[in-house]
């Protein structure tokens, strides 16, 4: 069994070849592929941390897998300057149910998140995309920058803005991005835009952004919060990673449902319907889309796979008896 460390998954898993890999595990969600329950949430009353659980099965008879990730999320670990995101992802033979592989949660799924999100926005996005705004400031901003540079043109400015525009500031001067000292700033004239914020309440107005861009909401995956508003939603051509999920998890969804402004048919389509053509996604350059990202167990599960593969052709890791 190999055990990869934070540092061990930052070099065995680039962001183009977990971007690869998304795509597909999404496409094979979409055909079937895979056992998926909801995710298990463990969170005491008054307690600001929570633990969650997420389990999936790749049903393929040449290429069976288990995995769960358990995760703390700790949001004060922020200010702490750590990933509020700590635990671990763990890789089962699907046959005889044998340990094979212990990754770093941290970095998985800062990796796979931005990654999935390239995918989405390589298929709704406008024609020609010339800004791109990331709001948000930590560890998912920066992991978007990546995957924004994966999918975009080099051509496209990358803006960061964030409620707290020091840490946007700093970020931005460290990944070589424009900076917004205001959300509104940020936005306007954004094509794409990708909120990664861990805020409970929404942080903007359906009037900061551009007709016809695309807008990848990634902050919450939590019934009791959302980054987009109640008018937003209602403007959006909405896509999910998984309409089960959206409809349990998803703070936008949920609240904009309950207050009226959508109607329990507003999801247009799963991301992986896209990807094998079963929806044709956007259709106009009118269209404002939306992709809300909840996260996934078999996102998790592929790129814990693909990281432990590469990391055992580069050597990567530490091997242990079990």
């Amino acid at each position: 069994m190999r055990i990869l460390t934070h540092h061990d998954v930052v070099h065995a898993l680039p962001m183009a070849d977990c971007v690869v890999a998304m795509k597909q595990a999404l496409i094979d969600l979409a055909d079937g592929a895979y056992y998926l329950p909801l995710r298990l949430k463990a969170r005491p009353e008054g307690e600001p941390n929570r633990m969650g659980f997420m389990p999936a099965l790749r049903l393929a008879e040449d290429r069976r897998l288990w995995s769960v990730k358990e995760i703390c999320v700790t949001p004060g670990n922020g200010a702490r300057g750590i990933d509020p995101h700590q635990g671990m992802v763990i890789l089962h033979d699907g046959y005889d149910g044998r340990p094979i592989g212990i990754v770093d949660a941290s970095s998985i799924t800062a990796i796979r998140t931005a990654a999935v999100t390239a995918v989405a926005t390589a298929a709704l996005m406008p024609q020609e995309v010339r800004k791109v705004a990331i709001i948000g400031a930590g560890v998912q901003a920066e992991a978007h920058v990546d995957a924004m540079r994966v999918v975009l043109p080099a051509s496209a400015e990358i803006v960061i803005a964030n409620r707290s525009p020091g840490r946007a500031a700093q970020l931005a001067q460290e990944k070589n991005c424009s900076f917004a000292a205001t959300i509104k700033e940020g936005l306007a004239d954004a094509d794409v835009v990708c909120t990664v914020t861990g805020s409970y309440e929404p942080i903007l107005k359906l009037e900061w952004l551009k007709p016809g861009c695309h807008v990848n909401a990634v902050g919450s995956s939590l019934a009791v919060a959302r980054e987009l508003d109640g008018p937003t939603m209602k403007a959006v051509e909405l896509y999910v990673d998984r309409r089960e999920s959206a409809i349990n998890e998803s703070g936008e969804y949920i609240f904009a449902l309950q207050e009226g402004f959508i109607g329990p048919d507003h999801i247009r389509a799963e991301l992986g319907e896209v990807l094998t053509g079963r929806h044709h996604g956007r259709t106009s350059p009118d269209q404002t889309t939306c992709f809300k990202s909840l996260g996934l167990a078999v996102e998790d599960l592929a790129a814990a796979e693909l990281a432990l593969q590469n990391a055992q052709r580069l050597n990567i890791g530490t091997n242990v008896d079990w």
